[in-house]
């Protein structure tokens, strides 16, 4: 066999293994969305009021074409209640999961995520001084909680950028600025805590629980509407975010990347979808460390394929706590950041123990 036959052999080869890779990863996906529909009929039957299939289709025809004749109580508890709550789910897994994914992707930590760096602290504070003050730098009334929350969010965002900056934004640099100012947000909303009244601390903590209980549609579309934005700009620097995580900084400036940006416009993407989730829902935790890991050790770390794997997995994590909050112990229904803890950290150590040793490979 000449050289040439064998160069070419060996290309049909390759290709051709790609192909399988990106058959396989695409029916992994598939098998996902579809995991992920049940779970939303599910989320949708379930309740104080149990409905059936049937009543929900026809709740949701009824809308469209009222001849359907879905009785009112069915039409309000669908549309009122469990969509936006169902949706919001949906929304918020797949947005924290694609953060923690860009967050571990530019860090090379399978430890991060934009919790890591302070976020959820910082909302927390910004909560706690609306909450014990009734002083709200962003909305009145009862916005005034959720504008100090996602303030204080982004706040720390830029102050971790900036103090990255001072040393450069290394990955390390980033990481050791986060937690430096989680610890200090920690620290502040430690001392309202102790200096608030029953009732201050009681809604203090309550908020850190994470709920989806009483979300709207407004607030669903908003965070839709920041996903929407920021999810297609993630995608676009899945090459250089590769490129970081299988060589490192120099070999990703060797091949064009600028570092410095993709590090920054990943920071602070991540930082505003998660700002905008958590100021809505409270601290709702271990899904954006979670689901990027089971979604690497089910479709490997390829970030072309890895962020709407995160995505379909957040979904269905935070879609499946949600409806184990809704049934453990009914009619009461647990806070769903609460469950998410209890369900990641088994999962995390399972995936701790097994995981292959070619983490960031993007096969």
């Amino acid at each position: 066999m000449s050289e040439n036959s064998a160069t070419a052999a060996g290309e049909r080869l390759v290709r051709a293994q790609y192909a399988r890779s990106v058959t396989r990863r695409t029916l992994i996906l598939l098998g996902g969305c579809l995991l992920l529909t049940g779970l939303t009929v599910t989320s949708l039957c379930i309740g104080s009021a149990d409905l059936s299939i049937a009543d929900v289709v026809r709740a949701f025809v009824t809308r469209l074409a009222p001849a359907a004749g879905a009785p009112a109580f069915d039409e309000a508890v669908i549309w009122n209640l469990r969509l936006p709550r169902t949706v919001m789910a949906l929304v918020a897994g797949a947005g924290l999961a694609v953060s923690g994914a860009q967050m571990q992707g530019i860090t090379r930590n399978p430890l991060v995520s934009p919790f890591t760096v302070g976020i959820s602290s910082a909302a927390a504070f910004g909560a706690s001084v609306a909450i014990m003050f009734g002083v709200s730098f962003v909305g009145v009334g009862t916005l005034a909680i959720v504008g100090n929350a996602f303030l204080f969010a982004m706040l720390c965002a830029v102050l971790v950028f900036g103090l990255a900056r001072l040393r450069g934004t290394s990955p390390e640099t980033l990481i050791l600025a986060g937690i430096a100012l989680a610890y200090l947000f920690s620290a502040l909303t430690s001392i309202l805590q102790f200096f608030a009244s029953e009732e201050e601390l009681m809604a203090m903590v309550h908020w850190t629980f994470g709920t989806l209980t009483d979300v709207t549609w407004l607030e669903t579309g908003i965070v839709a509407a920041v996903l929407a934005v920021c999810l297609p700009i993630l995608v676009k620097y899945s090459w250089d975010v590769n490129a970081l995580a299988l060589g490192g900084d120099d070999a990703a400036r060797s091949l064009g990347v600028n570092v410095t940006r993709v590090r920054v416009v990943s920071l602070l993407l991540s930082a505003l979808i998660t700002a905008t989730i958590i100021s809505f829902t409270g601290i709702i935790g271990f899904v954006c460390l979670i689901a990027p890991h089971i979604a690497r050790y089910l479709i490997g770390g390829d970030q072309r394929f890895l962020l709407p794997a995160s995505c379909v997995v957040g979904g269905i994590v935070m879609l499946a706590s949600d409806i184990v909050a809704r049934m453990v112990i009914a009619p009461i229904i647990l806070p769903i950041g609460i469950v998410t803890s209890l369900v990641g950290v088994p999962l995390f150590l399972y995936l701790l123990l097994t995981r292959r040793r070619d983490y960031w490979s993007t096969g």
